[in-house]
């Protein structure tokens, strides 16, 4: 299993390569002049200049992404453009708050999405399956961002049972911090709790039609053992693959929902360096959310081999 993980890092390498080459590339096809957002169009053309040539983004293109992969390498993203503050310093105090509102997103899927899909797969056909059915079609077509504005127009405005905006840090005030991410992390995790329990469903029904199940029925074996000790883990591999996709869904879509409940996190962070041609931060937050994704593709695979020894490297 280590030689199965330290080649999926190496693998890993060339991908965040790529991604940071089209990402530079693409940063700067945007049209928009930092030096001009800087200094505002009244300046002359030698104060540009002057700028620019301080900034470095007088250097030939390749230049520059080569000595800023360079720097990379050894941990320095580099600084803002307008605010001088090191990337790396940047990232670091919102990645927390991201990958914090993430993962509750994840937990409520996962306790919604799981229970619903157990449920519908023991009563295939019943009304609580056919329930089952018009959640999840409601749950995939509700968009997160409308689902945001309509939780905190109903909890927040109308009841005022939850904030409507803001963020309080764990250490400042636990109970706070509950609150702030309840509200966000349903609008997150509703719709990967819809596919969750599709997935589940389906893959449950599999699992209990299976040959195995059938011997287990055959000797005798209890159905709350069945559905508990064998269908539901092997029901759980392709669940598995789908978290995978679904915690890079959650990552990128949390960037709007942090926007919508003035969540200062990675995404407000990276929005605001796009609309600014904030080169470095965009630049150092695209790679730090590639690398997100590659891990948790990676503890995914890991999962893999824990639930499926059919699975594991020889």
């Amino acid at each position: 299993m280590t030689k199965f993980i330290l080649g999926r890092i190496v693998s890993a390498l060339p991908t965040l390569f790529l991604v940071s080459l089209l990402v530079f590339m693409l940063v700067r096809l945007t049209g928009t002049d930092p030096v001009a957002q800087i200094l505002g169009e009244g300046a002359g053309q030698d104060q540009r200049d002057e700028l620019s040539r301080q900034l470095g983004l007088q250097e030939p293109l390749w230049q520059q992404f080569t000595d800023w992969l360079a720097a990379a390498l050894q941990g320095d993203l580099g600084a803002s453009l307008y605010t001088g503050v090191p990337v790396a310093e940047s990232i670091s105090q919102r990645l927390g708050i991201t990958l914090s509102l993430s993962l509750a997103g994840m937990a409520v899927a996962l306790l919604a999405g799981i229970p619903l899909g157990l449920l519908g797969a023991l009563r295939p056909g019943s009304v609580p399956d056919r329930l089952l059915t018009v959640l999840v079609a409601l749950g995939l077509a509700l968009p997160s961002f409308w689902v945001a504005l309509l939780l905190a127009l109903t909890f927040a405005v109308e009841l005022e049972w939850l904030p409507a905006v803001g963020y309080t840090p764990l250490g400042e005030d636990p109970g706070m911090w509950v609150q702030s991410l309840v509200l966000p992390a349903l609008a997150l995790g509703l719709s990967t709790a819809s596919v969750v329990a599709r997935q589940t469903r389906s893959a449950t029904i599999e699992a209990l039609e299976s040959p195995y199940v059938q011997s287990l029925r055959a000797r005798g074996v209890s159905r709350r053992r069945i559905v508990l000790k064998y269908a539901t883990k092997n029901a759980m591999v392709p669940v598995l693959a789908v978290l995978a996709v679904q915690m890079s869904v959650l990552v990128a879509a949390s960037f709007v929902i942090e926007r919508i409940f003035a969540i200062p996190g990675l995404g407000t962070l990276l929005i605001d360096s796009v609309v600014r041609a904030d080169y470095p931060v965009l630049q150092g937050s695209i790679v730090v959310v590639a690398l997100i994704v590659l891990g948790v593709n990676l503890a995914v695979d890991i999962l893999y081999g824990i639930v499926n020894p059919k699975v594991r490297p020889q």
